[in-house]
């Protein structure tokens, strides 16, 4: 029996049809949107460089007091959009992107921005992928290595320096010992989900933890909508 082609052509007409359709819909609004994001961040780079300095000028090479004191501010100057759990072992999971891999402890996540505490004790390296987001990285202990095509020297971040990668652009990076940092990223934070988990599908297949991560920020993301943090 010949194949029903008027059949399949109508089902990929509808198809075509509604993807047209959501892509029409969306577009204008992404548009708008994109043209008010400054106006939807509640947090500020220079204040998130400068607590992080303080709580820096605090701790000292305690890690532990660095963060303490850096989530005690945050939850006083932003009480609704921080999670202030950083003690919680529970709150802490891996984060396996780009082929590095280490500990991270999520602050702040919705549509527009996210701000976690990013580090290992043991040092890794990967690529830093390339997102719909500038991301602020602000070293608190250890030191931060990075290197782009071209150039001969690497690129070194102290604590206290902050090392700011526009939207799109992409670098080799590297915690050559232990290093904890602030991560702070603005811009469209959904898209970037699929560098954070395509490690976890194509190489580690830690289930457990990438169900962690997606219960965290997903309570973290929807709790924010519900307040009216996009």
């Amino acid at each position: 029996m010949a194949p029903n082609t008027n059949s399949s052509t109508g089902g990929l007409t509808r198809l075509l049809t509604v993807i047209g359709i959501v892509i029409g819909v969306l577009t204008p609004i992404i548009y708008v949107l994109e043209r008010n994001l400054e106006s939807l961040y509640v947090f500020g780079i220079d204040e998130l460089h400068e607590v992080a300095k303080r709580g820096i000028a605090h701790g000292g090479n305690d890690t532990a007091k660095i963060v303490e004191f850096i989530v005690d501010e945050l939850k006083v100057s932003h009480p609704k959009y921080v999670n202030p759990r950083w003690n919680v072992p529970e709150e802490w999971m891996f984060n396996n992107a780009g082929g590095a891999m280490g500990g991270m402890y999520l602050i702040h996540a919705s549509i527009t921005e996210y701000l976690i505490i990013f580090g290992t004790a043991v040092g890794t390296e990967g690529h830093s992928g390339r997102h719909t987001a500038d991301d602020y990285f602000t070293i608190l202990t250890g030191e931060q290595w990075a290197y782009v095509p071209g150039e001969f020297q690497r690129e070194v971040y102290p604590p206290g320096a902050m090392h700011h990668m526009r939207r799109g652009t992409v670098k080799q990076y590297k915690m050559p010992q232990d290093c904890f940092a602030l991560e702070y990223a603005r811009g469209w934070i959904p898209p970037m989900l699929f560098f954070g988990f395509a490690d976890g599908f194509t190489s580690t297949l830690d289930i457990p933890t990438m169900y962690r991560t997606v219960v965290v920020t997903g309570r973290e993301m929807i709790g924010n909508l519900l307040i009216g943090k996009i």
